[in-house]
C-alpha cells in the first residue's frame, strides 16, 4: 500500500484547520497551524481564488486524510454509501467512522489515526475475542474491542490511555481503561460526529 512519508503538518496547513494527524503535538503550541495559519509552498500567503469546484475538492481532501485513506478507496466508501438507503454523505461519515482504526483512536487507545492503522496492523487488538489486523475492518454496534494482554505494556498505547480525556470519548462509544477495552453502543448520529465536516460538498464534487 502507498505511504505518505513527508510531514503530515502540511495538510493541516494546506486545509488550514486541524486534522489532529500528530497525536498530542496537535493540542501544543508547537501546532504548525498555531504558528503558520497559511497553505505551504512558495504562494503559500498569496490571494487564492475560491471556485465552487475548488472549495468541494478541498472538503474531499481534507475529510480524506483526516481519516488517512488513499483516493481509490475514498471513492469507493463514496460509491457504497450512494448504494445504502438514506443520505449519502452521512452514509459516507458512518461507513468512515465504523473503520476500526479510527475506533481503536476514538476510545483511546492511539493518539492518532495513522498510529491507530499501525498498531491495528501489528495484531495488537482483539474483536469479539478475535485478532483483527485489517485497519478498514468495519466495526457494528456491540462490537467489544480489547487490546491483547501481550500488548498492553507498548508504550504508545500506555501513553495515549494516559492522556484519552484530553481528547474524550464519544457517547456511542464506551471504555473501560483498567481493562484495556471498549465498546460500540450504538450507531452514531449526525450530531455525533465532526461538525466542521460538510459531507455534502463531497458528494457533489463525486457527482460530475
Amino acid at each position: 500500500m502507498a505511504r505518505y512519508r513527508e510531514s503530515v503538518c502540511r495538510f493541516c496547513r494546506r486545509e488550514q484547520t486541524k486534522l489532529f494527524l500528530k497525536g498530542d503535538r496537535c493540542y501544543s503550541d508547537k501546532c504548525s497551524v498555531e504558528r503558520r495559519n497559511y497553505p505551504p509552498g512558495q504562494h503559500g500567503q498569496s490571494r487564492a481564488k475560491h471556485t465552487d469546484y475548488g472549495i468541494q475538492l478541498r472538503e474531499k481532501q481534507k475529510v480524506r486524510r483526516i481519516y488517512g485513506i488513499l483516493e481509490k478507496q475514498f471513492r469507493n466508501y463514496v460509491h457504497l454509501a450512494e448504494r445504502k438507503k438514506g443520505v449519502t454523505g452521512e452514509n459516507l461519515l458512518l461507513l468512515l467512522e465504523s473503520r476500526l482504526d479510527n475506533i481503536v483512536f476514538r476510545l483511546g487507545f492511539a493518539s492518532s489515526r495513522s498510529q491507530a492503522r499501525q498498531l491495528v496492523n501489528h495484531g495488537h487488538f482483539l474483536v469479539n475475542g478475535r485478532k483483527v489486523d485489517i485497519p478498514s475492518y468495519r466495526t457494528r454496534p456491540g462490537d467489544v474491542i480489547t487490546v491483547k494482554e501481550k500488548s498492553r505494556t507498548v508504550k504508545t498505547i500506555e501513553e495515549s490511555v494516559k492522556t484519552v480525556t484530553r481528547r474524550g470519548i464519544p457517547d456511542w462509544l464506551d471504555v473501560n481503561v483498567t481493562d484495556y477495552s471498549g465498546t460500540i453502543k450504538a450507531v452514531p448520529t449526525r450530531e455525533d460526529l465532526p461538525p466542521t465536516i460538510r459531507e455534502q460538498l463531497i458528494v457533489e464534487f463525486y457527482s460530475k
